[in-house]
């Protein structure tokens, strides 16, 4: 996908979610892609009414193909900004839950990335807070539009270059990742953006940005789904 402050009392109620409470599972690994290749500066422009059903296909029959099942396929909104056009961007892309290990993970997002001709694709695994791969974190929070989100990028020249950007739901449920580092930012964000940080749900675990040649360093790709 494209190149993704203080409220102290609120922060204080923005709990971590480990996933492995009471021995609850992990949630399954995450892809996040479009095949949108266009620049979109027009948050009116039709295709960002696109629901990608096609792509939706295409893409299990890819992570079918490596060995996994897609179990939810959601689509989102995204914002993003680019520092090259100094705008933001949008987008419309698709998130996918996937049975797929590590390695498979990577794989099937370097297909889609060759397949329709990405930059990279997002890939999110789910750890135990306490895992030393932890790095960075996912966050949720319902009651977000992409209009928000676009108004609070243009706003926040901080969350514009460690987010870089974030999608929402059709539901109208903002997804933010970011470096694990980054949480007090992402914490800020949402709170002036006008989201409630006493229902965000908020996990640790370990992203990549896999490009059609294979894994991209975070360093050289930055993305928010």
């Amino acid at each position: 996908m494209r190149k993704l402050l203080v409220a102290v009392t609120s922060v204080l109620a923005f709990a971590v979610s480990t996933g492995t409470a009471a021995g609850a599972p992990l949630p399954l690994p995450e892809i996040f892609a479009t095949n949108n290749t266009a620049i979109i500066t027009d948050p009116a422009d039709p295709r960002l009414r696109d629901r990608l059903v096609h792509f939706d296909h295409e893409v299990r029959g890819i992570v079918h193909a490596n060995g996994g099942v897609t179990t939810r396929s959601t689509v989102l909104d995204g914002v993003f900004w680019s520092s090259d056009q100094q705008a933001t961007t949008f987008e419309r892309s698709r998130k996918f839950d996937v049975t797929l290990d590590e390695k498979s993970l990577r794989h099937t997002a370097e297909t889609i990335g060759k397949r329709f001709s990405q930059e990279s694709v997002l890939t999110f695994r789910f750890l135990p807070a306490s895992s030393p791969e932890v790095d960075a974190v996912q966050v949720e929070v319902d009651g977000i539009t992409a209009q928000q989100l676009r108004q609070g990028l243009l706003d926040d020249a901080v969350a514009r270059e460690k987010l870089g950007g974030g999608s929402v739901t059709l539901q109208g449920k903002a997804i933010l990742i970011a470096d694990v580092n980054d949480l007090p930012t992402v914490r800020a964000f949402v709170t002036n953006i006008g989201g409630d940080l006493r229902k965000a749900k908020v996990r640790k675990g370990t992203w990549e940005f896999v490009s059609g040649a294979g894994e991209t360093p975070l360093s050289h790709q930055r993305n928010a789904a």
